[in-house]
């Protein structure tokens, strides 16, 4: 019997005038998808609002935090349960915990100017950002206090060796074990991602368009000179319009191996749901405003496979209506592979907006997002504990 559980989310929606995800010339970025240029917004530029969205849906010791200041956050916690220990010992310490883990920690790069990098200055780092649990430095500060009691607490912590490492390696934070972990320095502590995040891409072509703006001095302003009176900055910022393609999924099972128990997946299934449906990147989000809320959502759990139905869009849309023309085709796209290669899902829930987007009701019936992520959370927790209890 086949007992995978991958959960699928299609995206249509639409923004306005924006430059949501940025190139090194400022530009938006952009991509050739069917022959012609789309409007682009990488994957990383949606993964981080996502991550952000989880703080307002889950407790914080479920999170992680990726940084490459380690010492100074794990010297933190270890300051918090033990108020009495010098900074430089706490830190000290904590440094020799990391180590002991297998991990290089070397001082802060200096800037150009020979200053080091923001405050504090002394403390080692590492060399890239380190994505590591809140519930694992707690349990690392832990066995910081057990060791601050011996009377070499370096060599008492660095013969902690064994537990500091099954420390790093268990009882990952739920955006750590959706996204992965990368370690350069041992292996043997990466996290193989759960889930995939496509980059997002316009249904239709895009040429960006640009914005002439000026600003005014207000003191100038009302200046007598009038030889002084014109703009005192002028410039322009790219910007397009499109409606964009969305698409992420989520292997269960392995995000089950990396978070360890059923229910830590069922909430972090619901939350993932939850949030990269309703975050948005925030680049020029002053500038342009571009808060909102898609069009379309269909999210199917399959037991076969992802599928990425953007092959919808290779064929841009050009008619006038461009939600209903990528709503049908979307559909058309799920009906005709789910039938040529046998995916059609076990459950699927749509969520959608205005009659533009009433062929989705062929797939499912319309619901609430709160209410389909809650059914896909209930899914993924029952199949799951039905394949536990079957091996």
């Amino acid at each position: 019997m086949n007992t995978r559980t991958i959960l699928d989310i299609s995206i249509l929606q639409t923004v306005p005038p924006s430059n949501l995800n940025r190139d090194d010339t400022g530009s938006p970025k952009s991509a050739i998808y069917g022959g012609v240029p789309r409007a682009r917004v990488s994957s990383q530029a949606w993964k981080r609002p996502t991550r952000e969205r989880f703080r307002t849906l889950l407790d914080s010791e479920s999170l992680g935090i990726r940084t490459k200041r380690v010492v100074e956050v794990l010297a933190a916690r270890i300051l918090e349960r033990s108020p009495q220990v010098d900074e430089d010992a706490a830190a000290e310490l904590a440094a020799e915990i990391f180590k002991a883990g297998g991990l290089k920690l070397t001082p802060p790069r200096a800037r150009k100017n020979g200053a080091a990098d923001e405050a504090p200055k002394t403390l080692d780092e590492t060399g890239y950002l380190l994505f590591l649990g809140s519930r694992q430095y707690d349990r690392l500060a832990e066995l910081a206090v057990t060791a601050l009691q011996a009377d070499d607490p370096k060599a008492a912590a660095t013969a902690e060796k064994k537990a500091i490492k099954t420390i790093l390696k268990e009882d990952n934070a739920v955006d750590v074990g959706l996204f992965g972990r990368m370690v350069a320095d041992t292996t043997d502590l990466n996290i193989d991602a759960a889930s995939q995040v496509a980059h997002a891409i316009s249904v239709h072509r895009v040429d960006a368009e640009a914005d002439y703006f000026t600003a005014v001095d207000d003191v100038k302003q009302g200046s007598d000179d009038a030889a002084d009176a014109g703009a005192a900055m002028i410039g322009t910022v790219e910007f397009n319009s499109a409606t964009l393609y969305r698409y992420a999924n989520v292997d269960a099972d392995r995000l089950r191996e990396n978070l360890g128990n059923i229910d830590a997946t069922a909430k972090a299934v619901e939350a993932f749901v939850t949030a990269f449906v309703t975050s948005i990147p925030s680049g020029k989000i002053n500038t342009f405003a571009h808060d909102t809320l898609p069009d379309l959502v269909v999210l199917s759990i399959r037991d076969t496979q992802p599928v990425n139905l953007v092959g919808a869009f290779e064929s841009p849309v050009t008619g006038p209506d461009r939600v209903k023309d990528a709503a049908d085709r979307l559909v058309t796209r799920e009906q005709q592979i789910d039938e040529a290669y046998d995916t059609t899902p076990i459950a699927t829930w749509v969520v959608r907006i205005g009659e533009a987007t009433a062929a989705a009701d062929q797939l499912a019936p319309a619901t609430s997002l709160k209410a389909a992520a809650a059914a896909a959370r209930s899914l993924v927790e029952q199949r799951l504990a039905d394949s536990e209890t079957s091996n």
